[in-house]
């Protein structure tokens, strides 16, 4: 509150960055604790991401009619962005709020008089194009703020420096401007010498419990959404909200179908991979998938899905398994006579264990564990795999991680790979 009462003594103009997540809303309401107490007002500035839990929508449109007697402008920004997913590298980028896409909106426009898109945003705003990065958007709007101001402006940003080395960094380099010697302020570079913008964090030593005690302190409001969160077993120190599909929130996809199943049906059909990414939301191209068999399919159904879900992301993989389960069917018709429709959901598990007997379970386990070599049904290691291996290093390189690889002859086989390299560009350097 001390440092709110810093930024009102001395800027007349500032805007709040909010997203709906938790430390940005405790931001928005301490400072309109303030304002009200100083008679003062100030703007808020919130990017609508479109493809985001309701559960944030709802708690935006909450803060905005609770802060409504304090602020000055509230700038609801549905603007197509270019916004990164990391879960897909057939679309690694996707642009929300695209008119060209707009069958597949997960959700309809805003009606609100202070919702701004790409059909009435300000004529000002000569540096908007359409598809432009969600960091430059940023960057660029409160430059335009500032000119519109007329004087120096501050902005909030609900940054926490125990939530990432990235944003410590920030907080504690010495080389940065700051507005008076506040640490917790930065001055924004830009390429106009007057422009005079200040970044300031007013909660960036605050830890998750701090946010929480104040929620409890004040009653605040908060988004419900941390709430099924908890229930659905995440710690209160690992629950992110923003794009879900950036390189960071990924993590937490698999979470998005299980606390709002109809904003994730909508988002399948909205953003490429999302499916993928919920699968392996928490490892990498051939580490364990984090899945189980739902109880409506059966094993035969669920190896099909595992497959095609497989397909989104690597069509190589998904034809390497194909190839294997198609060729381990044929050896029981040729040695057994048993036909592929024959082959049973599921047999004795001792047998099924020590490859006594086929079964559609005996293929689904050997595709979630991501068995590449297909071990589990009886084959062995072929040159032939190492080298589509390899093919999906250099392909796949940021999403095979051999830290997550448990089988270990896949492991020697990566670090062979990798060490064979640098030694060639030792080589050549």
């Amino acid at each position: 509150m001390e440092r709110f009462n810093v930024i009102f003594s001395n800027f007349s103009h500032f805007y709040l960055c909010i997203s709906g997540g938790k430390d940005s809303s405790v931001m928005l309401q301490l400072c309109a604790k303030i304002a009200r107490r100083r008679k003062r007002k100030f703007s808020v500035m919130f990017i609508d991401l479109e493809s985001q839990y309701q559960a944030t929508i709802h708690q935006v449109r909450q803060l905005r009619k609770m802060t409504n007697d304090v602020v000055d402008r509230f700038y609801w920004c549905c603007m197509p962005l270019s916004l990164r997913n990391a879960v897909s590298v057939i679309q690694p980028t996707w642009i929300c709020w695209d008119e060209n896409d707009q069958d597949k909106w997960v959700r309809s426009m805003p009606a609100y008089d202070c919702v701004i898109n790409e059909h009435n945003y300000p004529k000002e705003w000569t540096w908007f194009h359409k598809g432009m990065e969600f960091e430059e958007f940023d960057y660029k709007f409160c430059q335009w703020f500032q000119r519109k101001a007329g004087v120096p402006v501050a902005v909030g940003i609900a940054i926490r420096s125990d939530e990432s080395l990235n944003r410590f960094n920030t907080i504690i380099n010495t080389t940065k401007k700051t507005f008076k010697g506040y640490n917790w302020t930065t001055k924004v570079h830009t390429s106009e010498p007057d422009c005079n913008v200040y970044n300031f964090y007013p909660l960036y030593d605050w830890r998750t419990e701090d946010i929480w005690g104040a929620v409890s302190k004040f009653d605040f409001a908060f988004n419900e959404i941390y709430e099924l969160m908890y229930k659905n077993g995440v710690k209160i120190s690992q629950q992110r909200l923003c794009q879900p599909y950036g390189d960071d929130q990924r993590k937490g996809l698999d979470q998005f179908r299980a606390l709002e199943p109809e904003t994730w049906e909508k988002v399948i059909h909205r953003v490429h991979g999302v499916n993928f990414g919920n699968i392996y939301a928490r490892t990498s191209l051939l580490g364990n998938m984090k899945s189980e068999k739902p109880s409506g399919m059966n094993w035969q159904q669920y190896a099909v899905f595992l497959l095609e879900s497989l397909g989104l992301y690597s069509p190589e993989l998904r034809d390497h398994y194909y190839l294997k389960i198609k060729t381990f069917f044929r050896w029981w018709e040729r040695h057994y006579g048993i036909r592929i429709e024959e082959v049973p959901d599921e047999a004795d598990r001792k047998l099924e264990s020590h490859g006594k007997v086929p079964s559609w379970r005996r293929v689904a386990r050997a595709v979630e564990k991501n068995d590449f070599w297909m071990r589990r049904l009886g084959f062995a290691q072929t040159k032939t795999d190492v080298q589509l291996l390899l093919r999906l290093r250099r392909k796949y390189r940021s999403l095979l991680r051999v830290e997550d690889i448990k089988d270990k002859k896949l492991r020697e086989a990566l670090r062979e790979d990798e060490y064979g390299q640098h030694s060639v560009l030792r080589g050549k350097l």
